[in-house]
């Protein structure tokens, strides 16, 4: 199993208890599709650098796994439809 890192930005403007419920969810996609989690680090909120979709300040949250690629492709692939989530960044970790 190859190591991976993904790390997320969430919406700053979402309620406490949809965002517990999208990480929650986010994990799941990746432990259903074989992935080992083994840390989930919430960085709290943060100031961008500049504006992303009219924000200034987002929810990051990085998730340390191991896994197959057909976890990170269906993680990708709900984070782009989540309105949620405003960036994304898969990282494949050194062995």
């Amino acid at each position: 199993m190859t190591k991976y890192e993904i790390m997320y930005i969430i919406r700053p403007d979402i309620e406490e208890d949809a965002h517990n419920k999208l990480i929650e969810r986010f994990n799941s996609i990746l432990t259903d599709n074989g992935a080992e989690i083994t840390k989930v680090d919430e960085l709290g909120k943060r100031r961008f650098a500049y504006e992303i979709n009219d924000l200034r300040d987002g929810y990051y949250v990085v998730i340390y796994f191991s896994g197959e690629s057909k976890a990170v492709d269906e993680f990708d692939r709900q984070a782009k439809f989540s309105d949620d989530i405003i960036r994304h960044m898969v990282i494949r970790a050194e062995e």
